[in-house]
């Protein structure tokens, strides 16, 4: 049997659409028309020789084989990024001081910096995991070079790099009577999620109260899981037993929060704005399925 040579750009786009929710997305972010990306992945249809896409309502999702060419086609760009990235940063050396939310940092940032450090071994990482004030803080003392931040505070060279929703979370099953006071769980003050749950049950009437409060995302966590009160946050690492409650839990909807990426200077020294790229990259999928 003769093998056929996938074409990585075709893969690229594949992977794209998948990581976006739509061909109709990944054509506006790749800069390409509808049609030239459905020529693309009838393309790849023929090289893999099997129907890789069925209809699924108005939309496309993958077929069995389908899944499988996608699986590989992750890897392999992975694989010829991370070729690409070696190359050209083998000169690059130095250090970056990285910050983060704490959603992030248990199930997102390994994955960044094992990316980051396959590519430039000879750079060393500081990273800080904390809630966003903490990390605003420790930039306006020099202490950071690049930061990723909820909301969108007014800092210098800080771009938005995306919006996700708020959601409720509480254990699973959550379902709040009218009438019933609300007890919550959250982040001492200052919090950009505690005041948009707060005022989203004033004006829908819902009496709340204050039950537990910490300084970690992980005593939220807890106290959520145990029952003590649901809280605010994104559906970003929600750990088994909890939940995104939705609008069976009688709760009112929330707002859309911001998301930024601070970096200390206009032009940033190579290692900064080699670990900014790969930052960009990986929040995309993030915050396509986070939106879902």
């Amino acid at each position: 049997m003769q093998l056929a040579n996938l074409d990585m750009d075709v893969l690229r786009t594949l992977a794209t659409a998948m990581d976006l929710g739509g061909f109709a997305k990944a054509a506006e972010r790749l800069g390409r028309s509808q049609s030239a990306v459905s020529l693309q992945m009838r393309k790849l249809e023929q090289q893999v020789g099997r129907p890789l896409f069925r209809r699924q309502g108005r939309g496309l999702a993958l077929t069995d084989a389908g899944d499988v060419v996608l699986g590989y086609a992750r890897r392999i760009l992975e694989l010829n990024d991370e070729a690409v990235a070696a190359a050209r940063g083998m000169a690059v050396e130095g250090s970056v001081r990285f910050g983060v939310p704490q959603d992030f940092g248990d199930t997102w940032l390994p994955a960044v910096l094992a990316r980051f450090t396959r590519a430039h071994p000879a750079v060393m990482i500081e990273a800080r995991v904390d809630r966003t004030n903490g990390l605003v803080e420790r930039i306006a003392q020099g202490g950071l070079d690049l930061a990723l931040l909820w909301g969108n505070p007014p800092l210098p060279h800080a771009m938005a790099v995306g919006r996700l929703p708020m959601a409720w979370i509480g254990r699973k099953g959550y379902v709040a009577a009218p009438g019933d006071t609300i007890a919550l769980a959250l982040f001492e003050p200052p919090c950009v999620f505690r005041q948009p749950g707060i005022e989203a049950l004033e004006r829908q009437r819902q009496p709340w109260r204050l039950a537990f409060t910490s300084p970690s995302l992980a005593g939220l966590w807890a106290a959520a899981a145990s029952g003590l009160g649901i809280t605010v946050r994104t559906r970003l690492g929600l750990p088994p037993l909890l939940a995104a409650l939705g609008k069976a839990s009688g709760l009112p909807k929330l707002p859309e929060i911001g998301l930024s990426l601070y970096a200390a200077a206009a032009t940033p020294k190579p290692a900064v704005a080699r670990l900014r790229e790969i930052v960009l990259e990986e929040l995309t999928t993030v915050i396509a399925n986070a939106s879902r």
